[in-house]
């Protein structure tokens, strides 16, 4: 079994005691991670002898950490990255987004999903959780890239690009889950769209699959001011009430965005244990508010960090959206102290995992836990000096300085070359993918 030693760097265990070892050593063997440990000379010499073939991966100047989960996203429109930019989100999707993926095939799926797969891999991202159409394509582009991933297909009340009509996409999810059943690093999630686009029926409907094959069931959910007033014309409640009188606001619920949440909705989320995605980049972008999160804390609620699609973000850098999330409450609430950086790595790390229900493998650098890990330079002068790695993290840090990433004990990137794709590839079919919109 292949044995990789990672020493000599800072390593951020992201453990429940917060153990910071500078400098320190992970060791994975297989897809584990075998020993956490301080560093020193002494270590090599035990070590060459214990594993005379391990791979010696110096980390000097370097800190080492678990790699990033981006909770919500949409990887294939990486294809639609800057196409109808600076409008309203009712205006965006149903004028620009939706028009657009009628033309969708499953080709443009794969590839722009493997140049998000690229973007993620070269920024730190090492899970994800992903809401889209043609999903198998997705989840075929993340297993070849080598990436961890929740991939569910949505469900709407209206025909699909994919699937055509709505009982096909039941039957579609229903066998999704089963050819992916036992993978190792790809998981199924059932995925109504939103309570506006999909009916009462539809919602319980997503609910009991998601009971029957034991996934979590994702949903936009009290994303603008509009979808609220559209649920009160409807229903006369919240969407948030609306799900709970449903009897489907549980804890197999990842909610995504929830930015228009009353005090009774706030309370609500707490009392179903519903893990909530906060998209602050793509909230900001698309004018659709900022989200509660310092509440939601204090409320003891799950809250981990998502980018969205590219269409609306328009990338999907994690350490971009870290920065913009703890700066946005502390402004919003005019208050230093909220959001502190470890608070927000945390987000973006551990409380991504428990969104996911990856809790306990991957989001910690833990013995026993799964080998995903990236080594990030900090010999770079917008990280020098080093007070406090955590801080530099969320405040200084930037996608570009990820030098290394793996996956499942696998790298998926070192010395910041691709090693699982190729991206000269990718960028020819996604652009001339782009050319056909662009002539239409």
């Amino acid at each position: 079994m292949e044995v990789k030693v990672i020493a000599n760097g800072t390593v951020l265990t992201l453990n429940n005691r917060g153990d910071v070892l500078s400098p320190g050593v992970v060791i994975v063997e297989g897809e584990r991670i075998v020993e956490v440990s301080e560093w020193d000379q002494e270590s090599l010499e035990r070590l060459s002898k214990v594993y005379p073939t391990m791979e010696f991966v110096d980390a000097s100047g370097c800190v080492v950490m678990p790699g990033l989960v981006n909770a919500h996203t949409h990887a294939p429109m990486t294809i639609f990255r800057g196409l109808a930019d600076d409008l309203p989100l009712k205006e965006w999707l149903e004028n620009h987004i939706f028009p657009a993926e009628k033309h969708l095939t499953e080709d443009m799926v794969f590839w722009g999903t493997m140049l998000a797969c690229a973007e993620m891999i070269t920024s730190g991202t090492t899970t994800f959780c992903d809401m889209y159409l043609f999903e198998h394509k997705v989840a075929e582009a993340v297993d070849r890239a080598g990436l961890r991933a929740v991939v569910g297909e949505v469900i709407y009340d209206f025909p699909s690009p994919h699937y055509g009509e709505l009982k096909n996409g039941f039957a579609f999810t229903k066998r999704f889950i089963e050819e992916w059943k036992g993978h190792e690093r790809i998981k199924i999630s059932v995925d109504p769209h939103t309570v506006y686009t999909c009916s009462p029926e539809v919602l319980l409907e997503s609910f009991s699959i998601a009971e029957q094959y034991d996934v979590p069931i994702v949903i936009h959910l009290a994303e603008t001011e509009e979808e609220v007033r559209e649920s009160f014309r409807r229903y006369l409640k919240s969407p948030v009430k609306h799900l709970a009188d449903l009897g489907i606001l549980t804890g197999r619920v990842i909610a995504d965005h929830c930015v228009w949440l009353s005090e009774e909705d706030r309370d609500l989320l707490a009392k179903g244990d519903v893990k909530v995605v906060h998209n602050p980049e793509s909230n900001l972008k698309l004018a659709s508010g900022i989200s509660p999160v310092v509440e939601l804390l204090r409320r003891g609620i799950t809250i981990s960090l998502g980018t969205d699609g590219c269409a609306s973000n328009n990338d999907l850098d994690m350490f971009s959206e870290m920065d913009t999330c703890a700066k946005l409450h502390k402004g919003t609430v005019r208050d230093p102290t909220v959001l502190p950086a470890r608070t927000v790595l945390k987000m973006a790390t551990t409380e991504g995992a428990k969104t996911l229900g990856l809790d306990g493998f991957v989001g910690k650098i833990e013995v026993g836990m799964l080998g995903d890990i990236i080594v990030l330079d900090f010999n770079k002068p917008h990280l020098v000096p080093c007070y406090d790695p955590i801080s530099h993290i969320v405040y200084s840090a930037r996608g570009s300085d990820v030098r290394d990433v793996m996956v499942h004990g696998r790298w998926l990137m070192k010395n910041r070359g691709l090693i699982t794709i190729d991206f000269d590839e990718v960028k020819f079919y996604v652009t001339k993918i782009s050319k056909r919109f662009r002539s239409s």
